[in-house]
């Protein structure tokens, strides 16, 4: 089958890592099931991977991909959810499991025309969605849901920030709050990106570091060092920074006396679970909101895809069909 695999770790130039071609049909385990891929999504998890991130030399080649939609071995139309893991030994959580892992980092990934997944993993894909918009939601569009409507604990008419626009995450997350009733501010350093939320439902976009018409109620951060002490300072007393990546660095100052002063809260947040999947999959066909899909492109250049989240040249989610 072809396959998109990590065959070499390059901190610096992670592409030279990336191989295109034939690989073999995935092995399927007792519990497990395979899904023909209808269509994929590039997450930065993938480039981080190729970077060594989670994937260490000694597991390549590895298939790459998190998420997936297609069809499963009895014709059912599915969308994978990427974490393996067991809920029981995370307390009913599998991302709380300490043995967990995503597709891709111990399993081959969904870059390619089969995958095989825990049959546990599969979540029926409404026929309102398409499978190039079922596929941006296993990672980027449910880690934003679980940020919101779980760690924030937002209700409607709340206030929220989100920092770096232009990502995956990012721009889920506009979409999911403005939908939700949130008062949604968001920056980015690009014009065109603060243009796009604003057309995904932002109330207001502003420049990195800017003061805000408000003090909000969550921040949601996933850019790390470089909008740090600005989530900080945009929080009402009380209100709760939720993080769930660090692209510009993972070692910003902790301002620990603005935290403690002001009673803030620091939430770390990864995935979601099969569970939420499911009921952000629901929440999308109840309002008619859908996945902001940058580009979609055959596998085959999934190159052009990598080399356009490097180059930061994309707002919301690049899909591959095989």
């Amino acid at each position: 089958m072809f396959a998109v695999t990590a065959t070499q770790i390059d901190a610096e130039d992670p592409l030279t890592g990336l191989t295109l071609g034939e690989r073999p049909d995935p092995e399927v385990p007792d519990g497990w099931t395979t899904v023909t891929v209808r269509a994929t999504a590039l997450n930065h998890h993938d480039l981080w991977s190729l970077r060594g991130v989670g994937l260490p030399a000694d597991r390549l080649p590895m298939i790459l991909g998190c998420d997936a939609a297609g069809v499963d071995e009895d014709g059912d139309e599915v969308i994978v959810h990427a974490v393996v893991g067991d809920p029981g030994r995370g307390g009913g959580d599998e991302t709380l499991d300490p043995r967990r892992s995503l597709l891709s980092e111990l399993h081959p990934g969904t870059f390619a025309e089969k995958v095989a997944v825990p049959r546990r993993n599969l979540v029926p894909k409404p026929a309102e969605l398409s499978f190039a918009e079922a596929a941006c939601l296993p990672t980027a569009w449910l880690t934003a849901y679980r940020m919101l409507f779980d760690k924030a604990a937002l209700e409607p008419g709340s206030s929220v920030l989100v920092q770096g626009a232009g990502g995956g995450v990012a721009s889920a997350a506009i979409a999911l709050a403005s939908a939700a009733g949130f008062r949604v501010h968001a920056t980015s350093r690009d014009a065109a990106k603060r243009a796009r939320a604003l057309e995904l439902g932002a109330d207001t976009a502003l420049e990195p570091g800017a003061r805000l018409p408000e003090r909000v109620d969550a921040v949601i951060e996933t850019v790390g060092e470089a909008t740090w002490s600005h989530s900080l300072k945009s929080l009402r007393p009380g209100g709760r920074i939720v993080v769930s990546g660090a692209t510009s660095g993972q070692v910003p100052p902790a301002e620990l006396n603005r935290v403690f002063f002001l009673q803030l809260q620091v939430i770390g947040s990864t995935m979601g679970t099969r569970a939420q999947l499911e009921r952000l999959a629901r929440f999308l066909v109840k309002t008619g909101l859908r996945p902001s899909i940058d580009r979609t492109l055959p596998l085959a250049r999934a190159r052009e895809g990598f080399a356009a989240m490097a180059a930061g040249d994309l707002f919301g989610k690049i899909v591959f069909t095989p």
